[in-house]
């Protein structure tokens, strides 16, 4: 099983601006008018799922993230239809009852449960009739920043303490998604774009991924070799990605699939 890591979120909140960019895309193809609940899951720091509350005033908004310290932060937010919960998301999708929810957003989350096609229908059956699902996933596994990660991990005196942490299943594509959602009776809307993101400052993809993708690897090294990963794997992340006059531009594909869940069937006759 891939290691989940413990969160910071100062350092994830470091590119908030282009993190963002993704949810509202996913969210401007949800077509709910005026839904009662709705839940974000893997909702982070919160200020996303703030604005879902923005968007539907009427609707109870629960945020659910694995983190205590992503939660810890988020319930500074909390309040008129606003809350938060700490729990892991397949067990969250155990505990509602079904068809009890009209919009389920997932951003950037599902990717690090193993499998996660396998959920997608326990997913459509918290939907009411009519309810919305709609997830984003990163696509980038087999970028350099993914691919230098897994080889610097794989290098010694690293191997003997990351093998588990750099083992990440092939994620799913927008096809993946059309299939197994409308196999499951939904609309499905499913698309991928890559971001070329411009980021500042020194080592700035360094700076992006060790708050994301390269936290397992981080936190499964012992503290005394963390340092000199991070001085190795930077180095190569330069040549990678070098610095132009404008920015260090780092492309980020992301893959996205927006469900929209049919009318139950209508009772047969006597």
């Amino acid at each position: 099983m891939v290691p989940v890591p413990q969160w910071d979120p100062e350092q994830y909140g470091r590119f908030a601006d282009d993190r963002s960019r993704p949810f509202h895309d996913l969210l401007a193809r949800v077509g709910a008018l005026g839904p009662a609940v709705v839940a974000d899951l893997g909702c982070g720091p919160g200020e996303l799922t703030a604005t879902l509350r923005e968007r539907w005033p009427r609707a109870s908004v629960t945020g659910v993230d694995s983190s205590a310290e992503m939660v810890a932060r988020a319930r500074r937010l909390e309040g008129d239809g606003l809350s938060f919960v700490e729990a892991d998301l397949r067990e969250w999708v155990r505990q509602v009852p079904p068809s009890s929810h009209d919009v389920v957003v997932s951003n950037a989350a599902l990717h690090w449960l193993p499998d996660h096609l396998a959920l997608l229908p326990d997913l459509v059956a918290v939907l009411r009739p009519g309810g919305w699902l709609a997830v984003q996933v990163p696509g980038n596994h087999d970028a350099p920043s993914h691919a230098l990660l897994r080889e610097v991990a794989g290098r010694e005196p690293y191997a003997a303490h990351t093998r588990a942490a750099v083992r990440r299943p092939s994620l799913p594509g927008p096809g993946d998604y059309l299939e197994a959602l409308s196999a499951l009776g939904c609309r499905v809307d499913a698309w991928e774009t890559t971001y070329l993101h411009v980021l500042a400052g020194e080592d700035p993809v360094w700076e992006w991924i060790s708050g994301t993708g390269a936290r397992p690897v981080l936190q499964a090294l012992p503290q005394p070799l963390r340092a000199a990963f991070a001085d190795d794997y930077r180095a190569e992340l330069r040549r990678a990605y070098p610095a132009r006059p404008f920015g260090t531009v780092l492309p980020f594909r992301r893959v996205f699939a927006v469900a929209h869940r049919g009318p139950d069937p209508a009772p047969s006759g006597p």
